[in-house]
């Protein structure tokens, strides 16, 4: 089996690729080749039992995507994307990677002959949803976007599911929650913020926290975001019908819960170092974002996230901090 990660420097798609070295294998199929693109260099996975090849690409750029879709890979992990805010703010920019590059992805798959027909997994967004939202937002809710990055996101969903139908791959979009709690640095997410003050306080620094504390949102863990990923690598595609596109599970919670679970791990001391700031382009995009879901379809499916926000910050102390310190 030849794997394809797009997005592989990214953090998803590292401890994706470091998930894959680890077992060798997807589903039931051993690996035989994983190639990783990226804008910047993606790093190889250590004593990988597979031949790793990296490429720095701009997908968006002419001819890219039919160079990475030569060698026929059996299945593509296209992860790369112009995050929330840095869409919001660079509308030419947003388009360009969210959109333009995914066109000229699948037409470069579609273009191909001998019949050739790839798993597809696209990672897309709960931004798809807007606003006005009820309580919970079920596996029928209308996707009615209210940012650019949430448009992007579910003009690629009406691509995949078009292009599946015409039969030329077989194609898959999860949804993903906000992944939390993301390790190094800040990135250009509206929603950093729901990692920055967990990460920051427990690792004796300072968070800003933009919006109040009674902002309900969507989570998952990047241990769960991979296990989607490789759950809809090898998921019977037959069970989808045409509708390819699901809402992974998640936890809903607070930012007032976010911050009791993160004062059970690391106590009053950490949770005394998130300094509030409001930011009203924050709060703005935010409020345009869904709360809770019932993701039935795809629990029915077998795609498994967290138990609750407590383990999401336990995921974090195990796979992020090499030592960790922290109050009783």
């Amino acid at each position: 089996m030849r794997i394809l990660v797009i997005g592989a420097a990214g953090m998803v798609g590292r401890k994706l690729v470091e998930r894959l070295a680890r077992e060798g294998r997807l589903g039931s199929e051993p690996i035989s080749q994983v190639s990783l693109v990226d804008v910047g260099a993606p790093e190889p996975p250590r004593d990988a039992p597979f031949a790793v090849d990296t490429m720095v690409a701009d997908l968006a750029e002419p001819g890219v995507a039919d160079q990475i879709v030569a060698a026929r890979p059996d299945v593509v992990f296209h992860l790369a994307a112009v995050v929330s805010g840095e869409a919001e703010a660079d509308l030419e920019k947003g388009y360009r990677v969210n959109l333009d590059a995914m066109r000229m992805l699948l037409d470069a798959i579609r273009e191909r002959d001998g019949g050739y027909r790839p798993r597809f997994v696209c990672t897309s967004s709960i931004a798809v949803f807007g606003p006005p939202f009820p309580d919970v937002i079920d596996d029928d809710h209308l996707t009615t976007p209210a940012t650019s990055y949430g448009t992007q996101k579910a003009m690629t969903e009406l691509l995949l599911s078009d292009y599946s139908r015409r039969g030329f791959l077989d194609g898959i979009a999860i949804r993903l929650p906000t992944i939390v709690v993301r390790p190094g640095r800040p990135n250009l997410a509206a929603s950093s913020f729901f990692s920055s003050i967990i990460r920051e306080p427990l690792n004796g620094q300072e968070a800003v926290l933009p919006v109040p504390t009674d902002v309900r949102h969507w989570f998952a863990s990047p241990r769960s975001a991979v296990g989607f990923l490789l759950h809809a690598g090898t998921l019977d595609t037959g069970l989808l019908g045409d509708r390819r596109c699901l809402n992974m599970p998640g936890v809903s919670a607070t930012v007032a819960d976010e911050i009791e679970a993160l004062r059970r791990v690391g106590g009053a001391e950490a949770v005394r170092r998130i300094r509030h700031e409001p930011d009203e382009t924050i709060m703005r995009i935010v409020s345009g974002w869904p709360r809770a879901f019932d993701a039935r379809r795809a629990r029915d499916l077998g795609f498994r996230a967290d138990a609750d926000f407590d383990e999401i910050v336990q995921v974090y102390v195990e796979d992020e901090l090499e030592a960790p310190a922290l109050s009783p």
